[in-house]
């Protein structure tokens, strides 16, 4: 499994937990600076199936590892147009031309994920926005350049909450693309999760 924006590695932790120590996990982020934490909080939590990959100057910190990924998880950069409930003043802090640059770091960080993932892996798509130009959106264009991979029913992968999908998924906003979470139906700051398959 590859974290593929890992930042200060909260998610990397909570796979970590969930892999229960099994498998590999690999993380990394474009902006090393956000890694720094990571260590520590790692061999902290007694992680030790974790590897750390830090960027260095224009080298992939992934090149040796093309094509072999189960799932390559993606919390994306995004507006945060989920999180403005709690942080109602951030919507006065979003500058001109915000959405248009994620909107490219998003393309950019799904392009990265592409030739990492093995015939039959995935891809998660998450974003804390409740934008359809970052979610649904940005979806069909990625499956519209990469015909190799199709986005997997949402009531398909629902189905790992076990007793809690049927709740969910009559609380959240189900696409073709994925799922929504809102404030309003599910409590949550805004999320969207979707999941691409990669073909056999």
């Amino acid at each position: 499994m590859i974290d593929l924006c890992a930042g200060a590695g909260g998610k990397t932790l909570a796979l970590a937990a969930l892999m229960q120590g099994k498998g590999r996990l690999i993380a990394t982020d474009r902006d090393k600076r956000q890694l720094a934490p990571i260590h520590e909080r790692l061999s902290r939590a007694g992680v030790h199936n974790a590897d750390i990959r830090t960027p260095k100057g224009e080298a992939d910190p992934l090149s040796d590892i093309r094509a072999s990924a189960d799932l390559v998880v993606i919390d994306a950069p995004c507006t945060g147009t989920g999180t403005w409930r709690r942080n109602p003043d951030a919507k006065w802090r979003m500058r001109p031309g915000a959405l248009e640059i994620r909107l490219r770091d998003q393309t950019e960080v799904l392009e990265r994920a592409v030739p990492l993932v093995k015939p039959g892996g995935r891809i998660a798509y998450i974003t804390c926005s409740v934008l359809s130009e970052e979610n649904g959106e940005q979806v069909r264009a990625f499956v519209a350049r990469h015909p190799e991979f199709n986005s997997v029913p949402p009531e398909q992968t629902a189905s790992v909450l076990w007793d809690k999908a049927e709740a969910f998924g009559e609380a959240a906003l189900k696409s073709a693309e994925g799922w929504l979470m809102t404030p309003r139906r599910t409590g949550t700051d805004g999320f969207f999760v979707a999941v691409l398959k990669k073909t056999d």
